[in-house]
């Protein structure tokens, strides 16, 4: 089933996937936004426009462009800001990514916007899934990739990358319920399957890392 305009970008991919296709409002808390995040780094890794630096999230030049407002808001960000390490950039400010890659999802029709006002006064915006259906779909798929038979070596580089990532996270509308968490070592082979420069497959399993339930638990307690 195509996309309504266009293929996804791997951050507006885990936005959706931390999506809940039976409720009617869409998730937006801290652990979706740190999902979306977490992919648009390794996007950006994969372009080769973030390198690490002895461990530091660093952009590889002052001026090149994805033309994906997701992330280049993310280089922007990260060019004005202190050094920080992965997992730092993980959850900082992390609900800019996040509130970008909605935007993004409302413009290609992913996402209805419907305008109210709260108390009759204060205007307000709801974003809803403009087909549960598609959304459906798109996790169906994510979830073959983690449980699947497939070797994780036959699994396309992006693909592998969101399902690492979404499998680390595990949000509830993708591992929730009776199906078990996937297993630590599928996810490590699909984020071994990361493109990009030599390291970027040791990159995204710091990203990894940094979604556990267990590492933002702590992060959240700092």
């Amino acid at each position: 089933m195509p996309p309504p305009h266009g293929p996804l970008s791997p951050p507006a991919r885990l936005w959706l996937l931390a999506q809940d296709t039976g409720r009617p409002a869409v998730e937006d808390a801290a652990p979706a936004q740190r999902l979306v995040r977490a992919g648009a780094l390794a996007e950006l890794v994969r372009l080769g426009l973030l390198v690490d630096d002895d461990g530091i999230v660093t952009p590889a030049d002052l001026d090149s462009r994805t033309g994906d407002a997701v992330l280049d808001g993310l280089l922007d960000l990260v060019r004005e800001s202190l050094p920080h390490g992965w997992r730092t950039w993980v959850r900082l400010r992390a609900r800019l990514t996040s509130d970008a890659a909605r935007e993004q999802l409302v413009v290609r029709g992913w996402l209805r916007a419907e305008r109210k006002r709260v108390f009759g006064v204060f205007p307000s915006v709801d974003h809803r899934l403009a087909s549960p259906e598609r959304v459906a779909a798109l996790r169906d798929g994510t979830r073959r990739v983690l449980y699947g038979p497939v070797p994780a070596e036959e699994v396309g580089e992006r693909d592998a990358a969101v399902a690492a990532l979404a499998g680390a996270a595990r949000p509830r509308a993708l591992t929730g319920g009776a199906r078990r968490a996937p297993s630590g070592e599928r996810i490590d082979r699909l984020a071994g399957r990361a493109a990009g420069p030599p390291d970027a497959p040791r990159i995204v399993r710091e990203l990894c890392a940094a979604l556990a339930p267990a590492a933002t638990g702590a992060a959240a307690r700092v």
